[in-house]
């Protein structure tokens, strides 16, 4: 009867999918509906399957901060099981709120704040129990500390001093430790003190008529004189008594000097009616946790004045009648509800409880199934867990272990097991980019580029036991058949299992393999250089200058028609340009070709094939019209017909030697 009563302040699992671990929440209110049902008003609790893996990494790093800091820090001494587990008992407090059907709380659990001197296996060795020591917000995505956690430790305490012994005398000097403000042993006797306190009130109920801004928060005059009786202006009282040596008319002087009454007001003067109320909606909502109201709803207010204001509020009225509704409410809510027992079959039970099992499985899944965390056979009840098309599943212990810790005793690879971060990955699955990536000859943009190139690339790696069972179970294997069909799925762990079974009973005789003649290393590259002789690339000519057209040549005597040249030179096969001087290395004609060398970037070009243009491919590009290019892009499939251009002949000048002794004649 205890165990199924649920109270306000119990950490509970909620049941919100059959197939998904419980969800861990506490009650904070229990509401009746209108249709009769009992609804829980909740504060979520978050698992590390819950939240990005940017953000465990700063939970792992915080965890780290708490080794170093604790005195006994057993975690390292754990083996990798138990530290696997006790990551299934972390959880992240939230400040979010929500509400769930009470039908839906299968059972109670206790979660703690994590406090430095406690031993950390000591979560593993009770049933049910967690622990917190960050907060996370689901709307920013971030993690804070807990503020509320229990500072234990030597750097926490005190340094007592030592027992001064009888007549021994105190070193140190009084003033600087504390500063004296009243004296019990006065001349005045306690009816003068208050016949004094009395005319100490009188004065600030008169300053306060004077004030323009007291007069419109108190109009009325016994507003005024409440005001001028709270605590401040007895303080201020006290204090001037003592500074005028308990004179009283000095005190009464003081009080009332040449420019006018002293005035004292407290924060409850200070604060208008507003930001009263911003501050009575930010206790209703964060409680009495000063940081957040003042970041929220005060930040013009000092931290000092919200939590004098606070405790000055709480001797008000308002006070009072807030705390009497709250209480009327409360009357009227819930204490505790009875949830029975939850009993109904889960939709993922693979098999009837009752019934006899197999020797290998549960009914409905393929023979030689084994449970995916414990590795065992037998169990009276199968649940199915993970994707369909793997048919995982796990027996009845490890079932309860995953609805109520999210997780699984022993990390898998379904789960999410991967290789330590000093192991490297096996340079013979990996692609082109990646290997790129591992270069120490690449920089590191590069490199980041390359390996940005296949963040969704996976590999397959078989073990031993694989390649074991593909011997031995060849005849539930069928791999020829497989090889036709790989679109089909094919069960590894039924056949591991039946692996398992057969292989102590497999003879012990060496495999038969065939023995394959495979040539030699130097017959290879022979056969590899006659298929595919080397280029031998030409030599690069000088570097083009920024301006073609700017030579060494000086320019001075050119001009707009050219400069003159000998007409012997016009047969030496040379060509000019326009502005009649011979072409050099670094320049070119208008019959040749436009050739832009580009670098291929590695990271941009697809993968695993690129493209790279010939002289022959831009050539032909240049000798296709606009129109026909644009058509070839349009219709990619089709083939392009290019007319290749004949290569205009140079024309033979014949040539005239460079003096003579004839004469020449013209003839009309």
């Amino acid at each position: 009867m205890a165990a199924n009563m649920y109270r306000v302040g119990d950490y509970v699992y909620f049941e919100n999918s059959s197939s998904n671990p419980f969800l861990i929440r506490r009650i904070e209110e229990l509401n009746k509906t209108a249709n009769g049902n009992v609804e829980a008003k909740v504060v979520c609790f978050y698992r590390r399957r819950d939240i990005s893996s940017t953000l465990i990494a700063l939970a792992d790093k915080h965890a780290r901060e708490m080794e170093e800091e604790m005195e006994n820090p057993e975690i390292v001494d754990l083996p990798e099981k138990q530290k696997h587990q006790l990551r299934h008992r972390e959880l992240f407090l939230s400040r979010q709120l929500e509400s769930l059907p009470a039908t839906h709380i299968r059972g109670k659990c206790c979660v703690t704040l994590l406090n430095e001197t406690e031993a950390l296996k000591s979560y593993l060795e009770r049933e049910d129990v967690f622990f917190y020591s960050l907060v996370y917000d689901p709307q920013q995505k971030t993690l804070l500390a807990d503020k509320g956690e229990i500072r234990v430790g030597n750097k926490y305490q005190a340094d007592i001093t030592d027992l001064l012994k009888e007549g021994e005398d105190d070193g140190r000097d009084q003033s600087k430790l504390e500063i004296k403000v009243w004296d019990p042993n006065s001349p005045l006797t306690d009816k003068q003190i208050d016949q004094f306190l009395v005319v100490a009130r009188s004065v600030g109920t008169f300053a306060r008529a004077l004030d323009c801004s007291s007069s419109i928060r108190q109009p009325s005059l016994h507003m005024s004189a409440a005001a001028a009786s709270r605590d401040i202006t007895l303080f201020h009282a006290m204090d001037t008594l003592y500074k005028n040596a308990y004179d009283i008319s000095k005190a009464i002087s003081a009080l009332v000097p040449q420019g006018g009454p002293v005035l004292c007001r407290d924060e409850m003067e200070e604060w208008s009616a507003s930001e009263a109320n911003l501050f009575e909606e930010a206790l209703e909502k964060y409680g009495k946790d000063f940081n957040d109201i003042r970041q929220d709803f005060l930040p013009w207010k000092s931290l000092a004045s919200i939590v004098q204001f606070y405790y000055m509020w709480k001797t008000t009225d308002r006070y009072i009648q807030q705390k009497r509704l709250k209480a009327a409410e409360a009357d009227s809510k819930l204490k505790q509800v009875y949830i029975p027992t939850y009993t109904k079959p889960n939709p993922n039970q693979i098999m009837p409880v009752g019934s006899k099992p197999g020797v290998n499985g549960a009914a409905g899944f393929q023979k030689g199934l084994s449970c995916e965390s414990c590795h065992t056979s037998q169990s009276a009840q199968w649940y199915a867990w993970g994707p369909p098309n793997m048919q995982c599943r796990l027996c009845a212990s490890c079932w309860i272990y995953w609805k109520k810790y999210g997780g699984l005793k022993t990390p898998t690879q379904l789960e999410g097991a991967a290789r330590t971060a000093t192991e490297a990955p096996p340079r013979g699955h990996m692609t082109r980019q990646e290997v790129q990536g591992l270069s120490p000859f690449t920089s590191s943009a590069g490199r980041a580029k390359l390996l940005a190139k296949n963040r969704q690339t996976f590999i397959l790696q078989t073990t031993k036991l694989t390649r074991i069972a593909r011997r031995v179970c060849r005849d539930l294997l069928q791999p020829r058949r497989a090889a036709r069909r790989p679109y089909a799925p094919i069960n590894s762990n039924t056949i591991k299992a039946e692996c398992v079974i057969r292989l102590p009973k497999a003879p012990k005789l060496p495999l038969k393999v065939r023995a394959t003649v495979r040539p030699t290393l130097a017959t290879i590259v022979k056969e590899l250089a006659i298929q595919a002789p080397l280029k031998l690339k030409a030599p690069r000519g000088t570097p083009t200058p920024i301006n073609r057209n700017q030579l060494n040549q000086s320019r001075a005597s050119t001009n707009i028609l050219g400069v003159k040249r000998p007409f012997e030179n016009v047969g030496g096969g040379l060509q000019y340009s326009a502005n009649g001087r011979p072409f050099t290395s670094g320049m070119r004609t208008t019959s040749q070709s436009v050739i832009k060398r580009q670098k291929v970037n590695p990271g941009d070009a697809p993968n695993p094939v690129v493209f790279v243009a010939t002289k022959d491919t831009r050539a032909l590009r240049k000798a296709l019209t606009q129109a026909e290019m644009r058509r070839a892009a349009r219709k990619p499939h089709l083939p392009v017909r290019v007319k290749v251009p004949v290569p205009a002949r140079p024309l033979l000048v014949p040539s005239v030697p460079a003096s003579t002794t004839e004469p020449i004649v013209l003839e009309d």
